[in-house]
């Protein structure tokens, strides 16, 4: 295993886009990916297709033990790769998706390489993580479950931390019906959509609890037609993030609770919680293993969402963030950094084969 050979193998798979959604794109990257895993690992990689995009599939055979976990989808769009080309430059690699999440699939490609035996270790790569994984969902759950363990190869923390722990996080769209009249003629006709949102945003806004990790922001708001008109309807687009069951519980339910404050006003609640909380307890076994692989590792909940919150909900042992170290996730300055990445890959290596050497299970 060299670094150089890393850089390549990140080369193939950045100048290939993959924006979430598009399935030509994607199925181009897909069967990058594949090819990768054939050419580095041998054996043969499998392309699962849904209405997402095609996962890609591998297996080193023999019982199942360890689910590794990925994802070959990107935020950027066809033709970012033109206004900002793969580059490598002063420690750093440079280029649509390095960081999240191509450099760590190649670095967890790369550690299994160094390995003569891949018996029971599996490799999943989906197509729809960005966009809430609701095409591979299920699947994500099926192999987590067969294997027992998994790790996750999102970026790392800042400073190369480990994710031990995800907050629970999802979107609402709160939709507001009135009723339009003209404002100057006979506003009292109408039922302001705008004025019943100014409402139900204070209230939505009330439902935030930072003592308790969550935090419920409203972000996008719209509303009206024409500055005469009294609006007859108005959005008001929420994010919602919140460390445990509990709390994703009571925020469901305050949004569930909300009631029009004018009369003729309706209110429809779209959306949901759809990432629930990765606890720190589904990580803490993995994490003393990689801390005597790695000593010094950090591990730091964070709260933003993966995969490794779908399967630490469902109670399968997860470490997450152990892909690249860098930064700028879904931004222009994303990065990636040269000198961790044979340390990153070795560890992938040490974890596969501490996981297969325990007995099963990790609780």
């Amino acid at each position: 295993m060299t670094v150089d050979a890393m850089i390549e193998d990140l080369r193939t798979l950045v100048e290939i886009e993959s924006p979430s959604g598009d399935i030509e794109a994607l199925t181009t990257s897909a069967e990058a990916v594949a090819a990768l895993l054939e050419a580095r690992l041998g054996g043969t990689a499998t392309l699962v297709e849904s209405a997402a995009g095609p996962h890609v599939r591998w297996s080193g055979g023999g019982e199942p033990r360890v689910l590794i976990l990925g994802h070959h989808d990107t935020v950027f769009p066809i033709g970012t790769l033109a206004r900002r080309p793969f580059a490598v430059a002063d420690g750093r690699v440079t280029g649509p998706g390095v960081f999240d999440m191509l450099g760590g699939l190649v670095q967890a490609i790369h550690g299994l390489a160094a390995l003569d035996d891949l018996t029971g270790v599996e490799i999943l790569v989906t197509a729809d993580e960005e966009t809430g994984s609701h095409a591979s969902w299920t699947l994500i759950e099926e192999r987590a479950r067969a294997c027992g363990t998994v790790l996750v190869f999102e970026g790392a923390a800042d400073g190369g931390g480990l994710k031990i722990g995800r907050k629970g996080c999802g979107t609402f769209e709160v939709v507001i019906t009135g009723r339009a009249s003209h404002a100057g003629l006979e506003p009292e006709a109408g039922v302001n959509a705008l004025t019943e949102a100014a409402h139900q945003v204070l209230a939505i806004a009330a439902l935030d609890r930072p003592g308790a990790g969550t935090s419920v922001t409203p972000t996008v708001a719209s509303a009206g037609t024409a500055s005469n008109v009294v609006p007859a309807s108005a959005t008001v687009v929420v994010d919602v993030r919140v460390e445990s069951t509990e709390e994703k519980e009571r925020v469901e339910a305050g949004f569930a609770a909300l009631t029009p404050r004018l009369q003729g006003a309706e209110i429809e609640v779209r959306g949901g919680i759809h990432r629930p909380p990765m606890s720190e307890s589904a990580a803490m076994d993995l994490f003393a293993v990689a801390e005597r692989l790695l000593p010094g590792v950090a591990g730091v909940a964070v709260g933003g969402g993966s995969d490794g919150n779908l399967t630490a909900a469902i109670g399968v042992p997860t470490l997450d963030g152990l892909g690249a170290v860098g930064g700028g996730a879904h931004a222009d300055h994303e990065y990636l950094l040269v000198g961790s990445m044979a340390e990153r890959a070795d560890l992938v290596t040490g974890l596969v084969t501490a996981v297969r050497a325990s007995a099963p299970g990790w609780s």
